[in-house]
């Protein structure tokens, strides 16, 4: 399939207007506080739905539809934990973390932990972070090829990557969080515009209406109980938590012009991620279902029997169904989607770099340098688009992402929001075993008890080393607070 030049110049000016807003941005950043946090003055209606666009994103995005097609309704409950995350977030993080990072001028989520810890604790959430994001990035970019691909068989995989990656970047580079949040901003409205007004109208139309989409899918796709309290329960544990330990979250509540606009902020973000979000992306994913049992992706060989990669069906149902014009504005809503995550964990990955890991172990000044902000930024974007072209399934890649980063980090900032005086050598070896235990248990790829994912062993261990340690070494790792610069005895 040919790309229609209408389609074509439709697309072309949306990433025009992205790194329009970036270059907005690249001469109003005056230090980092500027880049990484937005000056601290950024509203609840946009964080709010830069937080949403972050979160649910392209992943989100191509893995519902593929959820919708593959389990129907019952894929939507994989956004319900993130309404309660967010929720729970918000009347318990908030309110802990928000008075201090204004008051300590804080730019990332270590830079939490270091206050309530130690330094060596900050560094090591600093490397999990930043392999997790690394990870994200990648896994957001290979969302926009996979959609690309399918949708317009004339660009190939790699071309597609190196399109969703240099445009991310370039104007995440140039405008820092503030860009990243106003088009974000963008992206959003013009997703929930396109499934609105054009996707889910015109998809229902061509399938010929609620008669034909009832006669060609089985009962049990409408139901929302098609899935296993297993399957819950591993979304449950590997999503909430992410609401707590997720540097692109961190980044947004310290940009927040007060508590109160937080907490409204992440209220917003909770509603749109379910139930709107989650049930539009499935009922897209239900409708690509329908097509292709009515045989419509015969065309692009796979006939009824020989079941196309389940995230490919919604981008095959959207490049069947949309005429010339449609087609590129719903594409541009789907790269808006998928752009929108990419460019906040690249924000959240260079932020790591810059100010957990070089600022913690060098002595060269890297408070207040834009440049050596933006060049991280570019490098990381760099390695991000090479990972993407050695990836395959993008869902679980990210699933893969959050997990190794929960298992690593969620049991101390738990103690954080529970203890009065965590210990910082407790928090530092449950990271190191939560972390690497679900590492290892992924890459080796065993077969786990009761369908359990390898995060919930990452944050048991975790919790048991945790609970271990504690008693034996609050009084140390208060001493070492006081020797490294750590805070945790200002926090009483």
């Amino acid at each position: 399939m040919e790309i229609h030049w209408i389609d074509a110049l439709i697309f072309i000016l949306y990433l025009a207007a992205m790194l329009g807003v970036g270059f907005y941005f690249l001469k109003r950043n005056s230090s980092d506080e500027d880049y990484y946090v937005g000056g601290r003055e950024m509203s609840a209606r946009h964080v709010g739905l830069s937080v949403v666009a972050t979160d649910v994103g392209g992943g989100f995005s191509i893995g519902l539809g593929g959820l919708g097609f593959a389990i129907g309704l019952s894929g939507s409950w994989m956004l319900f934990t993130g309404l309660l995350g967010a929720w729970l977030s918000a009347a318990l993080l908030i309110p802990r973390i928000y008075p201090v990072a204004r008051k300590y001028r804080l730019l990332s989520f270590p830079e939490a932990l270091k206050h309530y810890y130690n330094k060596p604790v900050a560094i090591v959430a600093g490397i999990i972070s930043l392999i997790g994001y690394i990870g994200f990035t990648s896994s957001q970019i290979l969302a926009g090829a996979k959609l690309a691909t399918a949708t317009f068989p004339a660009i190939t995989i790699t071309e597609a990557v190196l399109i969703m990656g240099v445009i991310a970047a370039l104007y995440t580079v140039m405008g820092g969080i503030k860009a990243v949040i106003y088009t974000d901003t963008i992206q959003w409205i013009i997703l929930i515009s396109g499934l609105v007004l054009i996707g889910i109208p015109y998809g229902y139309y061509e399938l010929g209406g609620w008669g034909s989409i009832q006669t060609h899918i089985p009962d049990h796709l409408f139901s929302l109980t098609n899935i296993s309290w297993m399957q819950f329960f591993n979304w449950l544990i590997t999503i909430v938590p992410i609401w707590f330990v997720g540097m692109t979250l961190y980044q947004r509540i310290y940009a927040c012009k007060d508590e109160k606009t937080a907490k409204r902020a992440w209220r917003i973000a909770g509603l749109f991620e379910w139930p709107v979000m989650a049930f539009m992306g499935v009922i897209l994913g239900l409708f690509a279902r329908v097509a292709f049992e009515q045989g419509l992706f015969s065309t692009f060989g796979y006939a009824p029997g020989n079941e196309p990669d389940p995230e490919l069906g919604l981008p095959l149902f959207l490049a069947h169904i949309l005429p010339v014009g449609l087609m590129g504005l719903m594409m541009s809503a789907y790269f808006s989607a998928i752009m929108s995550t990419a460019d906040s964990c690249l924000m959240a990955a260079s932020g790591n770099l810059q100010t957990d890991i070089i600022g913690a172990l060098s002595r060269i000044k890297t408070t207040n340098n834009i440049r050596r902000s933006q060049f991280i930024t570019l490098m990381i974007g760099t390695i991000a688009i090479f990972l993407a072209t050695t990836m395959q399934n993008v869902l679980e890649l990210m699933l893969y992402s959050y997990a190794f980063m929960v298992s690593g980090l969620f049991i101390p900032v738990l103690a954080i929001l529970i203890l009065k005086k965590p210990s910082a050598s407790a928090a530092f070896w449950s990271m190191i075993s939560g972390g690497l235990t679900t590492l290892m248990l992924i890459f080796l790829k065993l077969k786990l008890p009761f369908g359990l994912d390898a995060n919930f062993f990452g944050i048991a261990l975790s919790a048991i080393v945790f609970i271990t340690v504690q008693p034996f070494s609050s009084n140390y790792g208060h001493a070492i607070n006081r020797k490294t610069g750590g805070s945790a005895e200002k926090t009483g």
